[in-house]
């Protein structure tokens, strides 16, 4: 659920997460966010312009921001709430956008083969950065 303030650029989003499940990776091109926990707790993480993973664990009353254009993610890492995790988010435009990355990934109509030697390559790549 989202709310706007047309003219002010300024807009809101409500998110609740069942235990265990994740807001997919996404980016919001036109705003940074500030995520403001106010139910249960959650994982958060977003991935640098250098590609340097972020990760913190958020408890009621914490607060996050996700750089603009970054792409981040939410997750309710607890498998055992009663309660989803819910959480508010202020964006600093009225229109912050939202890109899915797993939709334009792999949703866009890519060629399979093309999709399974990228993510080949970044597994390799991944084990050569890992200590």
């Amino acid at each position: 659920m989202g709310i706007s303030l047309d003219g002010r650029s300024v807009s809101f989003a409500v998110l609740e997460c069942p235990a265990g499940a994740i807001n997919p990776p996404h980016t919001h091109p036109h705003s940074a966010e500030l995520l403001f926990v106010v139910d249960g707790s959650l994982e958060v993480g977003f991935i640098d312009s250098t590609n340097k993973l972020y990760t913190q664990r958020l408890q009621l009353g914490d607060m996050f921001v996700f750089p603009k254009g970054l792409v981040h993610y939410q997750s309710n890492a607890n498998a055992n709430a009663k309660n989803p995790a819910t959480a508010i988010s202020a964006f600093g435009n009225a229109n912050a956008g939202t890109v899915s990355v797993p939709s334009t990934v792999f949703a866009t109509g890519i060629d399979d083969n093309i999709l399974a030697k990228l993510i080949l390559l970044l597994s390799r790549r991944s084990k050569q950065v890992s200590p």
